[in-house]
């Protein structure tokens, strides 16, 4: 992993929004923060960046991470607290992000879903192919309320070759929520290049840290001091395209 970008000054390490939508910050229950002490430093670096209101996003895949509502909220009560003790000035709101596997499946056909705000859903894809009948998935869970949002669509490869299914999804009201990470060059150039095409097609709706831990943090703080930050900031005029706070009315 690398970052194609080097931080020019903490000044200007900011973001232009205030919600971060995608992350791995509660203690212990996936491979994101291992501890309260963690979470905390993790917290205080989205601080720094200008981040007020965070919707924790752990993991729930089958096998891995098997969390339920009740696994995530004690987790979150646990941090909440440990925020409210060291006064820091966020608002944590629980929710997840789901793998959309047989684990899933379980578990939203037993209706065991712990949603955003305003009933968004982050929904994660297989990282080998595209999962058959996803169309009528995502058709399924609008009818039933919810609003699906599809975690860093740059990072299914499986979809390079055939852009026309970004378009489909997203024509079908599933918002694209696309990783700072990737941005900054962490993934690849792969990565890198397909979220500047979704952001020049007009597939990008939200950014997401997808922070797991401190390194993932100095990767975005590197980044959001860059000029290369500034220059797409710029040409796409992002912050009245981006809606994570519109979103979630934060």
């Amino acid at each position: 992993m690398f970052n194609l970008f080097k931080k020019k000054s903490k000044e200007s390490a900011k973001l232009f929004y205030h919600t971060d939508m995608h992350c791995h910050i509660l203690p212990g229950v996936d491979h994101g923060s291992q501890s309260v002490e963690e979470s905390l430093e993790m917290l205080r670096a989205e601080i720094d960046m200008g981040i007020t209101h965070i919707i924790c996003t752990s993991h729930v895949t089958a096998e891995t991470f098997e969390n339920t509502p009740e696994s995530l909220t004690a987790a979150y009560e646990v941090l909440k607290q440990a925020v409210k003790e060291e006064g820091l000035p966020v608002e944590l709101y629980v929710s997840a992000e789901y793998r959309i596997d047989e684990y899933w499946t379980k578990e939203y056909e037993a209706g065991h879903l712990l949603p955003m705000p305003g009933k968004r859903i982050l929904l994660e894809n297989s990282f080998v192919q595209e999962l058959i009948g996803i169309d009528n998935m995502m058709f399924d869970l609008q009818v039933k309320g919810y609003r699906p949002i599809l975690a860093h669509p740059e990072r299914y490869r499986y979809y390079y070759d055939r852009k026309d299914r970004y378009k489909a999804l997203h024509s079908a009201s599933v918002k694209f929520q696309v990783n700072l990470l990737s941005l900054a060059g962490y993934f690849g150039k792969s990565a890198r290049e397909i979220a500047l095409w979704l952001i020049d097609n007009n597939l990008c709706d939200m950014f997401g840290s997808d922070m797991h831990g401190m390194d993932h943090a100095n990767e975005i703080q590197d980044y959001l001091g860059s000029r290369e930050w500034r220059k797409l900031c710029d040409k796409y005029d992002l912050p009245k395209r981006i809606i994570n706070d519109r979103e979630f009315g934060f």
